[in-house]
């Protein structure tokens, strides 16, 4: 166990909750209600706003910008481009989630055309999009990963090394890859699979995370140390899907310093 991971996740936390960064979201239809929730829920402040026309101000208002590729649309991604851009160009982290990565045709040119227009300070995602996101062979089943999270990690290397920014990779044990960096947080639980978009919402508290702490591979180490730690919390109180999700949102607000010190399991 690295004591340093759990005070660098406890002293992130605080910093977050005192700072209530502002996170500004292009995220897709299915997840938006959740995943600003789960921002509330955490501390931060979520700004859900995808309209071309106001991308750039909302970037520029922001301490953080995250594009999840969920729900496309040409319109969309001309926005996600145009926030993408805007972000690098003024130093502010931008997250990238590559959901359903290799699926579609679609979905791969969006990433192509995200990707060309700035380098995210962090890309999230299961084993199978980490994969093909790097055009490697990862196979997919709609958003859901067919790959191990340990099978990805030299393709999440290789993936970092192109963006110059770190790599999670999610799954039983969370991978997070940054040039010669490489952490591992092993909480969480099982039922977390069975809620629609929880994977989406660790995109967004990395986004929270990262307005706050300059060191993104720190940053995404503690936001995927409290996604593990709230799901353990909310499967101590139910084992059904609907109340877990619930229960999820109550967790990300209730965790603190004694429980992360409890719970932790990370290297």
């Amino acid at each position: 166990m690295s004591q340093s991971i759990i005070q660098n996740t406890i002293e992130d936390l605080e910093s977050l909750r005192s700072k209530s960064p502002l996170v500004h979201n292009i995220t897709n239809y299915v997840v938006m209600n959740n995943t600003a929730n789960a921002l509330l829920a955490i501390g931060a402040s979520p700004i859900m706003a995808h309209a071309i026309e106001e991308v750039e101000e909302m970037v520029t208002i922001c301490s953080a910008t995250v594009i999840n590729i969920g729900t496309l649309s040409e319109p969309w991604i001309q926005s996600m481009e145009k926030a993408a851009a805007k972000a690098v160009s003024l130093g502010k982290p931008l997250i990238l989630d590559p959901v359903g990565a290799g699926a579609s045709n679609l979905r791969n040119m969006a990433i192509r055309r995200i990707l060309g227009a700035g380098s995210p300070s962090i890309v999230r995602g299961n084993a199978s999009e980490i994969l093909s996101t790097l055009n490697s062979s990862g196979k997919t089943k709609g958003v859901d990963s067919t790959d191990s999270s340990e099978s990805a990690v030299d393709s999440g290397k290789s993936l970092s090394k192109v963006t110059g920014g770190v790599v999670v990779i999610s799954g039983a044990t969370d991978y997070i890859l940054s040039g010669t960096e490489k952490a591992q947080v092993r909480n969480g639980d099982v039922l977390m699979t069975k809620v629609t978009g929880l994977g989406c919402t660790a995109s967004a508290i990395c986004g929270a995370f990262s307005a706050i702490q300059p060191n993104q591979f720190r940053a995404a180490t503690s936001a995927m140390a409290v996604m593990g730690i709230a799901g353990e919390m909310a499967k101590s109180k139910t084992s059904s899907p609907g109340s877990f999700q619930v229960a999820f949102l109550d967790a990300l607000y209730e965790i603190g310093a004694d429980i992360i010190k409890q719970k932790l399991n990370g290297e």
